[in-house]
């Protein structure tokens, strides 16, 4: 493995949501995930790496390396399949290979082909067994600077499933009666505007250790980042984008500096509390050097 990382980072991410959902909750009617103690938005680790992902899969396209583990539609013992016929193996029954050789073979294929396993690691003890890996890039959940208010809105559609509704609203609409009733209705819950601030790790120890994030991969990662919401737009999300990604470079593989006292030399105000904010611009977002420790380097992008 070639050029694998030997420092560690972290990295802080503030995107936006312009009149739309980030990240609905299916348990609570896809409404936006919100802390009930506090009314700030929550945007969930695996929405931001499902985004990373999908990035990853459009900017490599048929590259060797950079295939997709979790995918839309994948069937994941046959994407471990491929980690035992590329080495002419028979899998057992939920089980690894009985040769440990055998067994690490398997698992690094897995690690060598799929970007995601290389990143963020993978539990692949189904039936086809790979094996389990901890990545090292790991995300928290974004919340929103400010408490967020969720709308309800009502959506109405002019078109009709099929001819009986049809024939339903021409009688309503000859008696004079409201024919929007016999169109469907839903509802679209969005926000009018919030700032979100995620965090995330990385370990060089994981990656030599474990899967091989290399060099390449990281400025991948910062791509992925700053982009992941470009090829991800629709009505339901509303206008997002990635504004700031501020990188914290370690001069060593074990640190210089816990990550809780560097997220804290990131601060973000509103600068009226009069109104609510409605645009990346109603915030300042400052950094305190004096905090920051040796042996880190500090590298804003965007």
């Amino acid at each position: 493995m070639k050029n694998i990382i030997d420092k560690r980072y972290e990295f802080v991410v503030l995107f936006d949501v312009e009149n739309g959902n980030p990240n609905g909750d299916p348990d609570a009617g896809n409404m936006p995930r919100i802390d009930p103690e506090t009314g700030h938005g929550l945007v969930s680790d695996v929405c931001l790496k499902r985004k990373i992902r999908n990035y990853v899969d459009i900017a490599k396209q048929g590259e060797t390396g950079f295939d997709i583990y979790v995918r839309e539609g994948a069937v994941l013992n046959e994407q471990h399949m491929k980690a035992y016929k590329a080495h002419d193996l028979t899998p057992e029954d939920k089980k690894l290979p009985k040769d440990e050789k055998d067994a690490k073979a398997v698992t690094e294929f897995m690690c060598k082909n799929f970007y995601d396993i290389r990143a963020f690691g993978a539990v692949m003890t189904t039936k086809v067994n790979c094996g389990q890996v901890r990545g090292p890039v790991q995300i928290n959940f974004a919340k929103s600077i400010d408490p967020i208010v969720p709308l309800e809105v009502s959506i109405t559609r002019m078109a009709v499933t099929d001819i009986k509704d049809k024939e339903k609203t021409l009688v309503a609409d000859d008696s004079n009666n409201e024919s929007s009733a016999n169109h469907t209705m839903g509802r679209k819950h969005i926000i009018p505007y919030s700032l979100y601030k995620a965090e995330g790790y990385i370990s060089a120890h994981f990656a030599k250790k474990v899967t091989g994030f290399n060099q390449e991969d990281l400025e991948l990662l910062w791509n992925a980042i700053i982009n992941m919401f470009e090829h991800d737009h629709s009505a339901a999300r509303g206008k997002m984008a990635t504004r700031k990604l501020i990188i914290f470079e370690h001069d060593s593989a074990l640190g210089s500096a816990p990550a809780h006292k560097l997220f804290e030399c990131v601060n973000i105000q509103r600068k009226d509390m009069l109104k609510p904010a409605r645009s990346y611009s109603d915030y300042t977002i400052t950094i305190d050097f004096d905090k920051l420790p040796s042996g880190v380097k500090l590298i804003e992008k965007l």
